[in-house]
């Protein structure tokens, strides 16, 4: 299955009929709680549209944005693993559309619906590309670089599709726990992407493909901003 394929929201009334009961839709508003760390895991839950933040904390209270999911994706699919209670807490970062499954209706579905399973499984698949990448990332990035690979994911570039340059309002904070930093560095390389010409922002934030520039290589721009 191609990836323009596994990233295709599935059409609401053939993903209900693909089971046998366990399922319910439900809408969630703005920061409203769609599963918390430390509840039963007991389902899976697919995004029919709008935004999700994945996020957990340690025992001494720190926070750690792990994704944001969106429109296609699924969340929550650790149960099916045996995962007894949920390892992270997803909260809607737009108003959102999701379709609660039962874990057992998700188990009799990926044995029985063919299509289903292998859509799902393209799912795990990419799900485990962008895990390691973001290790990577983690491992051998600096926090500039970063910072702008997170930016131009929200933003949707690189992926099948047109672009979604315009994000949803996220606020330094998040964006520091997503890149693993201080809001103050956050502000500081924003400041300087802004100067550059990389994004744009005045209460939305624009990010163009330029950004790319800074994942890729160190632009001259850059380095002599940094000498």
């Amino acid at each position: 299955m191609s990836k323009q394929q596994a990233r295709k929201p599935i059409d609401p009334s053939r993903f209900m009929a693909a089971f046998d009961g366990g399922v319910t839709v439900a809408t969630y508003g703005k920061g409203q709680v769609v599963f918390s760390q430390g509840a039963p895991a007991d389902a899976v839950f697919y995004i029919q549209n709008g935004k999700v933040k994945l996020s957990v904390v340690s025992d001494q209270g720190k926070e750690a944005v792990v994704a944001f999911l969106e429109d296609g994706d699924f969340c929550g699919e650790g149960c099916l693993a045996g995962q007894i209670v949920r390892m992270a807490t997803a909260v809607a970062a737009t108003d959102c559309t999701i379709v609660r499954v039962a874990k057992p209706s998700m188990i009799k579905a990926l044995h029985e619906q063919i299509d289903f399973s292998e859509l799902f499984m393209a799912h795990l698949l990419a799900r485990n590309i962008r895990v390691e990448a973001d290790l990577v990332d983690q491992l051998f990035n600096s926090s500039e670089k970063r910072l702008a690979r997170v930016l131009l994911l929200l933003a949707n570039f690189g992926k099948d599709g047109k672009p979604e340059p315009v994000l949803a309002k996220i606020s330094q904070e998040t964006l520091a726990e997503m890149v693993g930093t201080t809001r103050s560095r956050v502000s500081f390389f924003m400041n300087r992407f802004r100067k550059l010409g990389f994004i744009e922002y005045n209460g939305d934030l624009k990010v163009h493909s330029s950004l790319l520039n800074v994942v890729l290589y160190d632009k001259p721009e850059l380095q002599r901003q940094r000498d």
